[in-house]
């Protein structure tokens, strides 16, 4: 199968698009403060893995997208920018540049920027809970998004959650960071996120069981190899070529893949993880060819 990769975006971008804006209250709607301050980090720009990833997932499983796939992928791109509003806040990372423009509690202040964060987790929850389709995958899609953002508190053998993860990053400033230290955040505070979009969509459109640990396996990989990718270029290009601030992580002291093995190490281990990422579609055939093309272009981007 061909995959016309720039064609698949585009049309993930205009179907993610345009379920967020049907989803988000308008800004003539009161207060009117807190709708500018959600639309303004939602519609940035950004782009739209996350919910390309639920699409896909979804369709690779289903054979076509199943019905609220749009919507679950929009739900996921509002909990993925309730969780950059919260990271770029003073208390937190404390950066004034994300996507390329000023962030939210620059132009609205700290405190809307929180209830913004707050309102698009909450509106996400909502989403998930008015999607259709089996009520018994809607359940568990809910249950395995709610634990991946969370702590980790419920998902023994597991990672901790985005939250948990976050948490992990802002210990670990400061301090000598070790593969352990390092492996663990990136896990928790991208990849968890990730590997959830993907089972999210396998589940929307009927994943079993076994599928369903193929997705998590995938997801695993290709999420902690993006964000690996993810250091080295903070480390090698430019603010403008970003979107946010280059260099914060080596400011900051974070616990980085590259501070720990280095550029060269760190490069070999993302395109390791991408071919074992790859490896876990193998039993879909060639309709994982598109979520192969995202995967490849979340590992192999250079923005």
């Amino acid at each position: 199968m061909n995959v016309d990769y720039q064609q698949l975006v585009r049309s993930g971008v205009a179907l993610t698009d345009a379920a967020l804006e049907r989803l988000l209250p308008h800004t003539e709607a009161l207060p009117h403060s807190i709708h500018r301050a959600m639309r303004h980090s939602i519609f940035a720009g950004g782009k739209r893995l996350r919910p390309l990833l639920v699409l896909e997932a979804a369709r690779m499983v289903a054979g076509n997208l199943p019905d609220g796939a749009a919507d679950l992928g929009a739900a996921m791109e509002m909990l993925h920018t309730y969780s950059l509003i919260h990271d770029d806040l003073p208390a937190l990372d404390n950066d004034d540049l994300r996507r390329g423009k000023p962030t939210c509690h620059v132009v609205y202040g700290e405190a809307t920027a929180i209830l913004a964060g707050d309102a698009l987790q909450t509106l996400a929850y909502q989403t998930l809970a008015q999607l259709p389709g089996d009520a018994a995958a809607k359940v568990e899609i809910i249950r395995e998004i709610s634990i991946a953002t969370g702590t980790g508190v419920g998902q023994e053998g597991l990672p901790p959650g985005m939250i948990g993860g976050q948490v992990m990053d802002l210990e670990g400033e400061g301090k000598k960071p070790t593969a352990a230290l390092v492996e663990a955040i990136h896990r928790a505070k991208t990849g968890a996120l990730i590997t959830v979009s993907i089972v999210a969509g396998g589940l929307l459109g009927g994943a079993g069981a076994a599928d369903v640990e193929y997705l998590r396996r995938f997801g695993q990989c290709a999420g902690l190899a993006f964000q690996i990718v993810d250091d080295i270029l903070d480390e090698t290009e430019s603010s403008t070529a970003l979107g946010k601030t280059a260099g914060k992580d080596t400011a900051t002291e974070k616990a980085t893949w590259p501070a720990v093995f280095g550029l060269e190490s760190s490069r070999e281990t993302a395109a390791e993880l991408l071919r074992d990422a790859l490896a876990e579609l193998q039993p879909f055939g060639e309709q994982a060819e598109p979520l192969k093309a995202v995967a490849r272009a979340l590992v192999e981007r250079t923005h």
